[in-house]
C-alpha cells in the first residue's frame, strides 16, 4: 500500500472514530420520559354570530368579551425571553367552522415586512402568523394554517412531527402540498396588523364526542427583528411541527358534518411543432371526488386525471453515475402522501408516485383511481391507493397499481407499520402477462426514547419474475436532538435483486454507513452572530463485495447572523471507486479506478427578507483525477408582496487531464411571478441547458376559487437549438375546474 493511500485510510478511520465517539457521547446522555411541563391552555367560545371576515378583529362584535391566548416566548434571537411585541389570539366556533382571530401588535408598524402574497409562499421572510391544530390529540400529527399581512393562504400537513425527510412523492414529515378548503383575510392597522381565519370542520380531522380537547400552538414571526416566538414554549432546536409540546384547546364542540366535494374539469389543448403537421387540438373532461367517511377518514376518487396546470420540472444535468431525482408535483399524489412513505428520502423510496403516469419522461394517460387515507380510531393510520393508466403503444404497457399501508401510532413519537406496493401490467411490450408484474413488501418502525432520541428501521422485500437472487433491503437509524447537540447514525443495505419498480433507487447493490454530529452555540455578543453550528459528516457506499464506490467526508461551520445573513465554510474529502469506464459527458470517459481528493465549500446569503437578496454556493477542488468548480449564484428581487423574480445559474467546470476532457456545463433558470391578488397569479419559468442546447418556457396564469379549483391558462414552449433538431414545439392549455360542496 502506498504512503498516500495509507494516510488516506488512516485519516478516514480516525474521522470515523471521532464522529462515533461524539455521537456516543451525545446519545449516552441520560434519557428520561418527556418532560411533563404544564401546557398552556386556551378555551374556544361558541360564537353567536360569525366574524365579518375582513381581517379587522378590533371592533368586530363576534370577538367581543373573549379571553385571548397571549404570552408568547422567543426561540430566537433570545431563547426563553418574552416576545418583544404583544400578540393576542382569539378562538371561536360555529356549527360549521372554527374561527381564529389574531392581533399582532407592533410599536412601529412601518417596520412590518410583507414579502409575498402567493399561495403557500414561505412565511419565513415576512411578518407572519401560523397555527398548528392536532384535532385527534395524538401529539404526533396536525395541520398548519398561516398568513401574513397580505392575507396569503399557507397550509400544510405535519406527520410524525415533521421528522421524516422530504420524499419524492411529496410525503415526509412536512407536506406543504396539502391544500385545505379555508379562508383568511388580513389588514395592516395603526397598532400593527391583524387577521381572521375561517377553517371549516370538514377541512380538519378530529375524534368523536361532544366537547373535545385539541392540541394547538401558535407561531409569530416578527421579521424586522428576525424574531420567532411561540405561545407554547419550545427549545431552540424545535419548530411549530413539535406537536408533542403543543398547548391545549378546550371547549371545542365540532358538528357532526358530512363532506362531499365534486370537482369536474374541462380542458382544451392545442399543440404545434416538433414535427407535427399543422396544429393538433383536443378536449378532455374529468372529475375528482372527495368524501369524508368519518371526521378522520377520507375517500378520494379521480377519473381521466390531468395535471396540465402543474409547473414544469426543473432541468437537471447528471454529471455522476447515479439516477436523477425529480420530485412529484401533481396534486392528487401529493395530498396525504406521507401515509405512503417508507424508506430513505430521495435515495430508497419504496413507493414513488412518479412511476404512475410517467415513463422515461413521457406522459402516460391516467384512466382513474381511488385513495382511502386517514385514521381509524385515535391511533391507527390507513392508506389505500389504486390507480390505472392507459399505456402508450411502444413506450409503456397498461398498468394497474395498488398501494396498501397501515401504521399504528404508539406513545412518545413511536409507531409500527406495514406496506404493500404492486404493479400489474398487460404484457403488451413483449413481456408475458403473467410476468409483467412486481411487488414490494415492507415493515417499518419508529421508537421515541425520552424527549430527544429516536430510533427508526425499515425492512423490505421485492418479488420480480426472472430475478431469483437476494431481493431484500433494510435500514437502521438513530438520532439525538437536544438544544446543543444533534447526532445521527444510519446503516442501509440493498441486495443485488432488490427491485421496487414502483419505487425509486438512486443506486443499487450497496451497503451504506453514515454518521453526523453537530454542536449548536449561541454567543451572547460576538460579531452580531445568532448561532454557530460546527458539524461533521461521514458517508461511505460499499458494493456487496466490500469495494468502496463512494466515500464522502464533510467538515463545516454554519455562521448565522442576527441580521439574516449566513455564511457556511467547509471542506469535503471525496473518494470515487469506478469498476468500469464512465462517460461523464458525450465523448469524455473517466477510466475505471479509484479517485480521491479535497474540495473547499463556501455558501452564503444576504438577508432573504430584503427586496434584493443574493445566495451563492462555490465548490472547488479535486474530482476524478482532475479539477472541478461548481459555482451557483441566485439573485432574488421583489417589489412589495406582488412581484417577485429569481435568476439562478448552476455552472460546472471540469478539467480532467486523465480523461482527456476539459469542458463546462451551465444551467440557467429564471422565475418571475406577479400576484394580482392572493388568488390571481401569473408565473413564468424559463430554463436553458447549454450542454443539450435546450430552451424551455412555461407560462402559467391561475385564477383560483378555492385552493384546488379555478381557471388555469398554460403555455409551454420547447426549443432545441442544436443543428438538425426538430422544429420548436408549442402548447397552449386552458383548464377550468369547479368545486361543488354538495352538503353545504
Amino acid at each position: 500500500m502506498s504512503d498516500a493511500r495509507h494516510r488516506s485510510g488512516l485519516r478516514e478511520h480516525l474521522a470515523w472514530i471521532a464522529i462515533a465517539a461524539c455521537c456516543g457521547q451525545a446519545m449516552a446522555q441520560t434519557q428520561v420520559a418527556p418532560e411533563q411541563r404544564p401546557r398552556p391552555t386556551v378555551e374556544a367560545s361558541r360564537l353567536s354570530i360569525a366574524p365579518n371576515l375582513d381581517g379587522k378583529v378590533v371592533g368586530d362584535l363576534a370577538w367581543e368579551g373573549m379571553i385571548p391566548a397571549t404570552g408568547f416566548t422567543q426561540v430566537k434571537p433570545d431563547e426563553g425571553q418574552p416576545a418583544s411585541e404583544k400578540t393576542e389570539v382569539f378562538i371561536g366556533f360555529t356549527d360549521t367552522a372554527l374561527y381564529i382571530g389574531v392581533i399582532a401588535y407592533d410599536k412601529d408598524p412601518s417596520r412590518i415586512i410583507v414579502s409575498d402574497s402567493r399561495r403557500d409562499s414561505s412565511l419565513d421572510d415576512t411578518d407572519s402568523f401560523q397555527v398548528i391544530i392536532d384535532g385527534l390529540l395524538d401529539r404526533q400529527n396536525g395541520y398548519v394554517f398561516g398568513t401574513n399581512p397580505a392575507g396569503v393562504e399557507f397550509d400544510a400537513q405535519v406527520v410524525k412531527e415533521g421528522v421524516a425527510g422530504q420524499f419524492g412523492s411529496g410525503g415526509g414529515g412536512f407536506n406543504l402540498n396539502w391544500d385545505g378548503s379555508w379562508r383568511v383575510a388580513a389588514t395592516l392597522t395603526e397598532f400593527g396588523w391583524s387577521a381572521e381565519m375561517e377553517i371549516p370542520f370538514t377541512t380538519l380531522r378530529y375524534g368523536r364526542g361532544a366537547e373535545q380537547i385539541w392540541g394547538i400552538n401558535f407561531q409569530r414571526n416578527i421579521r424586522h427583528n428576525n424574531e420567532v416566538v411561540y405561545w407554547a414554549p419550545l427549545s431552540r432546536q424545535r419548530n411549530l411541527n413539535r406537536v408533542s409540546d403543543a398547548g391545549s384547546l378546550t371547549g371545542v364542540v365540532p358538528a357532526s358534518t358530512k363532506n362531499l366535494q365534486i370537482t369536474p374539469y374541462a380542458l382544451m389543448r392545442t399543440t404545434s411543432g416538433r414535427g407535427l403537421p399543422g396544429t393538433d387540438s383536443d378536449q378532455e373532461i374529468g372529475v375528482d371526488i372527495k368524501y369524508s367517511l368519518t371526521s378522520s377518514l377520507t375517500l378520494d376518487a379521480t377519473y381521466n386525471t390531468d395535471f396540465a396546470q402543474v409547473e414544469s420540472d426543473d432541468f437537471v444535468v447528471n454529471l455522476d453515475r447515479f439516477s436523477i431525482f425529480l420530485p412529484e408535483k401533481r396534486p392528487f399524489f401529493l395530498e396525504n402522501a406521507a401515509q405512503f412513505t417508507v424508506g430513505d428520502a430521495r435515495a430508497v423510496e419504496l413507493f414513488f408516485s412518479r412511476r404512475i403516469g410517467i415513463d422515461s419522461g413521457a406522459v402516460v394517460p391516467i384512466e382513474g383511481g381511488v385513495r382511502l387515507s386517514g385514521k381509524v380510531g385515535s391511533s391507527t393510520n390507513l392508506g389505500f391507493l389504486y390507480m390505472s393508466d392507459e399505456g402508450v403503444d411502444g413506450i409503456a404497457s397498461q398498468n394497474d397499481f395498488i398501494v396498501a399501508r397501515v401504521n399504528q401510532e404508539l406513545p412518545n413519537r413511536s409507531s409500527i407499520g406495514a406496506m404493500i406496493v404492486s404493479r400489474n401490467g398487460d404484457g403488451s411490450l413483449g413481456v408475458p402477462g403473467a410476468e409483467d408484474e412486481n411487488q414490494t413488501y415492507a415493515i417499518d418502525g419508529h421508537w421515541g426514547i425520552g424527549e430527544n432520541a429516536l430510533l427508526e428501521t425499515w425492512v423490505a422485500k421485492t418479488s420480480t419474475p426472472g430475478l431469483d437472487g437476494d431481493d431484500y433491503a433494510f435500514a437502521l437509524k438513530g438520532s439525538y436532538d437536544s438544544p446543543k447537540w444533534f447526532a445521527r447514525l444510519n446503516y442501509t443495505e440493498i441486495s443485488e435483486d432488490f427491485n421496487p419498480e414502483v419505487g425509486f433507487l438512486r443506486r443499487d447493490d450497496y451497503r451504506r454507513g453514515s454518521a453526523f454530529i453537530m454542536r449548536r452555540f449561541r454567543p451572547e455578543d460576538l460579531w452580531g452572530l445568532l448561532e454557530v453550528r460546527p458539524h461533521a459528516r461521514i458517508e461511505n457506499y460499499y458494493d456487496l463485495d466490500g469495494f468502496l464506490e463512494t466515500g464522502f467526508q464533510h467538515y463545516d461551520v454554519h455562521w448565522d447572523f442576527k441580521n439574516g445573513y449566513r455564511i457556511d465554510t467547509g471542506m469535503n474529502y471525496l473518494k470515487d471507486g469506478l469498476k468500469e469506464d464512465f462517460e461523464i459527458v458525450d465523448g469524455v470517459f473517466v477510466a475505471a479506478g479509484t479517485y480521491s481528493g479535497f474540495e473547499g465549500v463556501i455558501r452564503a446569503n444576504t438577508d432573504l427578507s430584503a427586496p434584493l437578496s443574493l445566495r451563492i454556493e462555490l465548490n472547488a477542488g479535486d474530482r476524478f483525477g482532475g479539477d472541478r468548480v461548481i459555482f451557483s449564484p441566485t439573485v432574488k428581487y421583489r417589489i412589495g408582496e406582488t412581484f417577485s423574480s429569481e435568476f439562478s445559474v448552476v455552472y460546472n467546470r471540469f478539467d480532467l487531464p486523465i480523461a482527456g476532457g476539459d469542458f463546462s456545463v451551465m444551467l440557467s433558470r429564471m422565475r418571475l411571478s406577479y400576484s394580482f391578488t392572493p388568488k390571481m397569479l401569473l408565473q413564468v419559468l424559463v430554463q436553458y441547458n447549454d450542454d443539450s442546447e435546450v430552451l424551455s418556457t412555461n407560462l402559467r396564469f391561475s385564477l383560483l376559487r378555492t385552493a384546488r379549483s379555478g381557471l388555469y391558462v398554460v403555455y409551454n414552449e420547447f426549443d432545441e437549438r442544436f443543428p438538425g433538431s426538430a422544429p420548436k414545439g408549442r402548447e397552449l392549455i386552458i383548464k377550468y375546474n369547479y368545486q361543488f360542496d354538495v352538503f353545504k
